[in-house]
């Protein structure tokens, strides 16, 4: 199939140092500033607000059933929660975690599916509401973005260094199996994911420049390219969850851009509306 460009980006935000892990919440897009240590919302309009974290580099962002804000501190290793008014420790994966945490998923009962970036050897991580964590996966190659379907029966997680997105059934007391593969070889390493309702993954190629849709199989049916920058991560949301949001950066190596605010935030719109978690 040929795929087709979307062509019209409209900027939304700048002006912080790197961002991550964008998530559309109550008329929001929330998502991290993992070197600025702070959360930042944007309206559709541009208007921003920010938490800080100082001492933190978040990444991985999503909502607690309660509506608290949950985030991946990753070289502390560990799941915070935000109740708008205190910042408190959910879950230290110290101990678990063979590597810094990255992404994360929360099912509709609070069970929050966390990414482990080791190189070889990298795990998901599941942690209860009550605290507690269990490795769900492993053997993975930098597991990245994940996302649950509509049917909350399939977690699909992006394996950076493999180039693919590995999918796996979600059990009903939340364990991960029958691991197979979504789509492989694939034209960049997949960073932040996000589901459309025809089943769709959205995937920011991080060094290839482009965003780009995948169906099963691999196939690619849209793709964006934004030219010299590295796509990030993306999320749909907005008006019958239609609107894009495209994170950039101005390097896909987060430590060469420490002290800059030269990522951003650009928004389409596309024809298939989001669906599944986040």
């Amino acid at each position: 199939m040929i795929c087709k460009g979307v062509e019209v980006l409209s900027p939304l935000a700048n002006g912080f140092c790197f961002g991550e892990g964008p998530r559309w919440f109550e008329g929001l897009l929330w998502f991290s500033d993992m070197l600025g240590e702070a959360v930042h919302t944007v309206t559709l309009h541009g208007a921003m607000t920010t938490v800080a974290l100082p001492g933190h580099a978040p990444s991985g962002l999503g909502f607690s059933p309660d509506g608290s804000l949950l985030i991946v501190s990753t070289q502390k290793r560990a799941v915070l929660r935000y109740d708008g008014d205190a910042v408190t420790t959910v879950a230290d994966l110290s101990a678990t975690a063979p590597a810094d945490l990255g992404d994360m998923v929360i099912d509709d009962v609070g069970r929050a599916y966390v990414g482990s970036q080791a190189f070889e050897g990298g795990v998901i991580v599941r942690v209860d509401p009550d605290g507690s964590s269990t490795v769900v996966a492993d053997d993975l190659a930098f597991p990245n973005g994940m996302v649950i379907t509509p049917d909350r029966a399939t977690l699909i997680v992006a394996e950076s260094i493999g180039r693919r997105l590995t999918a796996f059934s979600v059990t009903p007391d939340g364990s991960l199996t029958d691991r197979r593969v979504f789509a492989d070889g694939l034209d960049g390493p997949p960073d932040g994911i996000c589901l459309d309702a025809d089943g769709g993954v959205w995937a920011a190629m991080t060094l290839a420049h482009q965003f780009e849709r995948i169906t099963e199989g691999g196939t690619v049916t849209e793709r964006i390219d934004i030219g010299d920058r590295a796509a990030i991560a993306c999320m749909l949301g907005g008006p019958q969850r239609r609107t894009l949001f495209l994170v950039s950066a101005a390097d896909a190596y987060p430590k060469r851009l420490v002290g800059t605010k030269r990522s951003r935030v650009d928004t389409t719109t596309v024809e298939i509306s989001g669906a599944g978690l986040p």
